[in-house]
């Protein structure tokens, strides 16, 4: 596997917690979107760990093609 599965052609909203680190699933296989559960085993990609610098809204990319790692910059507009 050398592509990462678009999951979502938009981001995920989550509600996050200062000073919590969240796992962001980079291939796109998990099934706790668009957090990691070791789905990529096996494969080239890895998570991208995002430690939240404040309560509240964190948008998680979707589409997997975002230029900010895990979080969104709206490329999937583009897609």
């Amino acid at each position: 596997m050398s592509e990462a599965v678009c999951t979502k052609k938009a981001p995920y909203v989550i509600e996050a917690e200062e000073g919590k680190t969240y796992y962001y699933c980079t291939c796109g296989l998990s099934e706790k979107q668009p957090f990691c559960d070791g789905k990529h085993k096996g494969t080239d990609f890895s998570p991208i760990a995002h430690t939240a610098e404040k309560a509240g809204n964190v948008y998680f990319c979707g589409c997997r093609a975002s230029k900010k790692g895990a979080l969104c910059d709206g490329a999937h507009k583009t897609l």
